[in-house]
């Protein structure tokens, strides 16, 4: 019974988003002082943009676990699930999010020929995209001015903004090899109970004898089905969870490299740098110094 109840409080919040009154979408910006306090697992079925003004900090969308530096620019598909990215950690100057449903100026506009570019990016933020570089920095800049905008301004804005995102060569798929969640309900319970339990104890041994059990499997079966769904092993799940966390430490904490190892879940030093180097290109002290060449 009590595992019951924590894997109902672990799923995926839905999130119901309703603009305000004569509103298509909705526009929200947070600063320092009224943060965005949606940092739990959940979904919903608009398409939302998001930019970090600065900051640094985790980001988890599907299956795809990453570390952002200075600051993030994030499209995420419809019902795409995904974890809250800033908190009182992160410091960042402001958090800008749009959200807006897929048919949000009726079902055929992104169908006209004139579409073509911005059609093909909703296609693709199915997996979620994170662009960088002056598409960030230009986008982003945009997205906060819409502040002081009126509302048709506002939604000539979003429609210029995801032109110019369509035509970026500066970004990067998250879950490339191909993530989905557009499957029956029970299988959006089981792989969230997965995800959750990971998140809350990826610093521990995970067996799999454990994880199994908790979505009601037998080994072999779960093995598959996770690679079926997120098209990567648990194992590999779980290191990936862990070498963001390293990431992240190496950023922002002064702690050495053996206790960064540790704290992360892993038992062997020499297999914590072989694996941060095959997932960073870097062996964690030149991930490190590389970081500090380019704060100064």
């Amino acid at each position: 019974m009590e595992q019951d109840i924590l894997h109902k409080k672990n799923k995926p919040a839905f999130e119901s988003i309703i603009p305000s009154f004569g509103h298509s979408y909705t526009y929200n910006m947070y600063n320092e002082t009224m943060g965005n306090k949606n940092n739990g697992w959940h979904y919903h079925p608009e398409i939302e943009l998001v930019y970090i003004n600065g900051g640094s900090g985790k980001r988890q969308i599907g299956s795809h676990i990453s570390y952002f530096r200075d600051g993030d620019l994030i499209l995420i598909g419809s019902n795409l699930p995904h974890c809250g990215f800033t908190d009182k950690a992160t410091g960042n100057t402001a958090e800008t999010v749009i959200q807006m449903k897929p048919d949000f100026l009726g079902n055929d506009f992104f169908h006209i020929p004139e579409m073509a570019n911005i059609q093909k990016l909703l296609k693709m933020c199915k997996s979620g995209i994170a662009f960088s570089g002056k598409t960030k920095r230009k986008v982003g800049e945009k997205m906060e001015v819409m502040e002081y905008q009126t509302d048709f301004q506002q939604l000539l804005s979003i429609l210029n903004i995801l032109n110019e995102l369509s035509l970026s060569k500066e970004y990067h798929v998250l879950n490339a090899e191909g993530f989905s969640l557009q499957t029956e309900i029970k299988d959006n319970d089981r792989i969230n109970i997965v995800f959750n339990h990971v998140k809350l104890n990826f610093k521990e041994d995970i067996s799999l004898d454990t994880i199994a059990d908790m979505v009601s499997m037998t080994v072999p079966s779960f093995c598959r089905y996770f690679k079926k769904i997120t098209n990567k092993t648990f194992v590999q799940f779980v290191n990936e969870y862990r070498l963001v966390h390293a990431s992240k430490l190496l950023a922002e904490q002064t702690m050495n490299i053996t206790e960064v190892c540790y704290e992360c879940g892993f038992n062997n030093f020499s297999h914590f740098n072989k694996s941060f180097k095959a997932f960073t290109g870097q062996n964690p002290s030149e991930y490190r110094n590389q970081l500090k060449t380019v704060l100064q």
